[in-house]
């Protein structure tokens, strides 16, 4: 079996398209939260401290914003298989990528948007829901932002017979 990589605008439109999907919800985002960061002054239940929050949501609070508006995105990304009715394991991976890029991106870009923030105010002593950083950004930055790009790139990769 030979593997050949998908045709590379393919891969570059779906790139640029979650980038800009990431762009317009930051901006939903500043409008819905303001420069009040993590929900803190949306009318919305939180659950600040639970051990399951510090493995699995780094450490952040579970708001009842969060508890809907991610797996909104996360299903956002399936559509298109749903839509066409067809689902693959190099699709489902793309999706999985897409939701990680999508949500570093967006995160990122409240910060440089937001008129009540700027990147001179990104850093673990302003962000505190942030917990953990690694340098210049959140862990989760680094982390999922290299696991998203890993498997984007893994799902443009195919078999002839998968044509």
């Amino acid at each position: 079996m030979r593997f050949r990589f998908e045709r590379p605008w393919t891969l570059i439109a779906t790139f640029a398209f979650t980038l800009v999907l990431a762009w317009m919800f930051a901006n939903v985002e500043i409008q819905i939260e303001g420069g009040a960061g993590w929900a803190t002054s949306l009318p919305t239940w939180r659950i600040e401290r639970h051990w399951l929050l510090d493995l699995l949501w780094g450490g952040r609070a579970m708001t009842g914003y969060h508890a809907w508006v991610f797996p909104f995105i996360a299903l956002f990304f399936h559509f298109p298989m749903v839509f066409q009715g067809r689902w693959t394991w190099r699709a489902e991976v793309r999706a999985i990528a897409c939701v990680m890029i999508f949500w570093v991106t967006e995160d990122l870009l409240w910060f440089v948007l937001n008129p009540a923030w700027g990147l001179g105010r990104f850093n673990p002593v302003d962000v505190p829901w942030h917990k953990h950083w690694w340098g210049v950004a959140p862990t989760d930055y680094w982390v999922y932002g290299a696991l998203g790009l890993g498997l984007f790139v893994l799902s443009g990769w195919h078999s002839r017979q998968e044509r």
